[in-house]
């Protein structure tokens, strides 16, 4: 993983963050999304860079997926998780 990010919450503007809800993403899901629709990666590639299989690659990118749009749709909070 390349990628370590220095912000690692993001909420709804406006909303105390003791109402919210909490969406957890691991730094492996963020550098899946990032290297599928920031580098513009193709799976293939984007797995070879996390040295993983393409199924384990498309497996972390799906949950990444579900999580952000969990968020955004409801309206929770995202928190990235280190290591």
């Amino acid at each position: 993983i390349s990628f370590n990010p220095d912000v690692t919450y993001f909420k709804p503007l406006g909303v105390p963050m003791r109402e919210l809800e909490i969406v957890e993403l691991t730094v492996e899901e963020v550098e899946a999304y990032r290297l599928r629709h920031l580098s513009n990666l193709e799976q293939k590639e984007a797995a070879k860079k996390m040295d993983t299989s393409t199924s384990t690659y498309q497996r972390i990118l799906y949950s990444a997926y579900e999580k952000i749009a969990d968020a955004l749709i409801k309206g929770k909070a995202i928190k990235i998780i280190k290591n």
